[in-house]
């Protein structure tokens, strides 16, 4: 299944999921290393790649609902999809709880509690991250239906036969 919303022949989806998924990791990262005695500013940092995190992963939902609503019904691949976003409205859900409890804080430094969330979430993320792969890699969802190891360049204009088939 070919992906609906796409830039110069490509995908936006995927390549938008990549921002988010780095900035939610790092941020937990940072804020483990800040709450077992690291440098003070890596809790600033975390809570900002958090915030830039979360506007990524919304704008990868938003593309990424594209292609979902054109998976048809009874599929495996709606099903995946549909537990994909699922649990990508989880993670965000968790991350923009952390960022809400810091945003008015004292210190934007996580804590223990705050930690375990995020640690949390970054699993279902890994989760979810795995989905993302099996509906692309496994199931299709978002490949050209002409890709092969020598398919033309996405930039090539179809061909009479491809317009045709996809009438």
């Amino acid at each position: 299944m070919e992906s609906r919303l796409k830039v110069l022949g490509h995908p936006v989806h995927p390549m938008l999921v990549m921002f988010p998924v780095a900035l939610l990791a790092t941020a937990v990262l940072f804020d483990v290393v800040d709450t077992v005695g690291g440098p003070d500013f890596l809790g600033e940092v975390a809570y900002w790649n958090i915030t830039v995190g979360l506007i990524g992963g919304l704008l990868a939902a938003a593309a990424g609902s594209f292609d979902l609503l054109a998976i048809p019904t009874g599929t495996r691949a709606k099903r995946v999809g549909l537990l994909h976003a699922g649990a990508n409205v989880a993670v965000i859900l968790l991350f923009a709880a952390v960022w809400a409890v810091r945003l008015n804080a004292d210190s934007r430094a996580a804590g223990g509690s705050l930690v375990a969330i995020e640690v949390v979430a970054l699993a279902i993320l890994g989760i979810s991250a795995w989905l993302g792969g099996e509906l692309v890699d496994r199931l299709g969802v978002g490949v050209d239906p002409d890709a092969g190891l020598d398919a033309p360049s996405s930039l090539r204009p179809p061909t009479a036969t491809q317009r045709i088939g996809e009438v």
